[in-house]
């Protein structure tokens, strides 16, 4: 479920929206001023979307957030607005503006695209049937689960399926993602900290762990995790209870855990980068995500399903996807996965003329667009191959580091599961990038 955090003045135009959130499964509080609502997140009451009112200082409000490292996706909103308001609600961080009186069709809209929950798992392949089967008969229980599979396979959207079929359902569902935040700030992340601990930490802040007490918290790429704070959270585990950083005494917790990884763990293990003691504590159950290349009705099932998706997002005309579109995505190798199907049918929507999505909308890593008929020919060999041989490794890997961001249009997170390297190291190399002059591709 959705948590929805409306922040501003509540007529009734607020109220309507509200109702037309929570019929739609979203689960709507309020808050007069920013100040209560920042307070209400620092107690560990989170929130998974925040509507501002446009006419509070939203660029002060997404910088205050991201001064205590609350990373929340914000909608303005307001009440007989002109343009020129939205506008500037944009430009100050907003990623959606809102007029009321709301339309339900929009509001539907907002919390789809942005809160990530109404797309469901979409699958038609015997193998997914498989995990998800075994799925709901982990859902029951409060043992842990371990989700492996390659990057984009879609392991937290089994994670939420996981939580939404359990007895903690209408507890919340809290996830971090171990690769994407700083060693140094993640145990505060996770078990919170008191007021004056360290330089920066002006007020107490509950962590996940407390966030998530009565529901799952989802540990994403676990294995990115530092081995010494993997002890902490390895007794956090077997104690149910954590220490704040900077506290004096355990808090107990009630959490069911989910993580995931897209690595060899036993390979992880034997490197001594990752705890075997932590891993038969994650590992009670296991689920396994197949990539895509082994789904192959999946494709078709997604494709058409993006479609539709990116579409209704754009305003534009729903294209079915022509068989000869079609024909070429099933003869592709997918090494990004759902994520990078995904990304495929965005631009292909985009692109598109005529009544159907057809071959020459479909652009694939590595591949310029070709016509249906040669779409099952082999593949030939990479004609620029020539063209690397004596350059350096570095720019070569360059190169392909920035093709890849300008194919996932600027997604830093995409491009890294397509490259196979944390978003951390994807940070470090395009800041050298910028840093020799070269041109990066705008955040997505």
């Amino acid at each position: 479920m959705m948590r929805l955090m409306i922040v501003g003045r509540h007529g009734s135009e607020v109220a309507e929206a509200s109702a037309i959130a929570a019929a739609r499964g979203a689960k709507v509080r309020h808050a007069a001023t920013f100040g209560e609502a920042l307070a209400d997140l620092r107690a560990g009451r989170g929130a998974d979307l925040m509507m501002i009112d446009v006419v509070m200082d939203i660029r002060a409000a997404i910088d205050a957030l991201h001064d205590e490292r609350i990373y929340l996706p914000i909608v303005a909103y307001g009440i007989a607005i002109n343009p020129r308001d939205a506008v500037a609600a944009i430009r100050a961080g907003a990623r959606e503006f809102l007029p009321l009186p709301p339309e339900p069709d929009l509001i539907a809209a907002i919390l789809e695209s942005i809160g990530g929950e109404g797309d469901g798992i979409v699958f038609d392949d015997p193998r997914m049937v498989e995990v998800l089967n075994l799925a709901r008969q982990y859902a029951p229980a409060d043992a842990s689960v371990l989700v492996t599979g390659e990057s984009g396979t879609g392991k937290e959207k089994v994670a939420r399926f996981v939580h939404q079929h359990s007895r903690r359902a209408s507890g919340p569902f809290v996830s971090v993602n171990c690769a994407a935040i700083p060693e140094n700030l993640l145990e505060s992340e996770l078990f919170g900290h008191e007021k004056g601990a360290f330089t920066g930490a002006i007020a107490r802040r509950v962590g996940k762990f407390e966030e998530a007490n009565g529901g799952t918290l989802l540990l994403d790429e676990v294995t990115e995790m530092d081995v010494r704070l993997q002890a902490k959270l390895l007794r956090a585990i077997q104690e149910r209870e954590i220490d704040r950083v900077g506290g004096t005494k355990p808090v107990k917790v009630d959490i069911r855990l989910i993580a995931t990884s897209n690595r060899d763990l036993e390979q992880a293990v034997a490197e001594g980068i990752f705890r075997e003691d932590l891993l038969f504590r994650l590992s009670v159950l296991n689920l396994e995500l197949p990539p895509l290349r082994e789904r192959p009705r999946d494709v078709e099932a997604l494709a058409r399903h993006f479609a539709r998706k990116h579409a209704q997002a754009n305003g534009l005309d729903e294209r079915p996807v022509g068989p000869e579109a079609l024909a070429i995505l099933r003869g592709h190798h997918w090494k990004g996965n759902v994520r990078e199907l995904e990304n495929c049918l965005h631009r292909a929507v985009l692109l598109a003329h005529g009544d159907a999505i057809g071959p020459e909308a479909i652009i694939l890593q590595g591949m310029k667009p070709k016509a249906a008929s040669t779409a099952q020919e082999p593949a030939p060999q990479d004609p620029a191959a020539g063209e690397r041989v004596g350059r350096t490794v570095a720019a070569v890997e360059r190169d392909l580091i920035l093709d890849t961001l300008h194919h996932t249009l600027g997604n830093r997170t995409h491009a890294a599961n397509i490259l196979g390297i944390s978003i951390r190291t994807l940070r470090n190399k395009l800041k050298q990038y910028t840093e020799e002059g070269q041109a990066v591709p705008a955040a997505f």
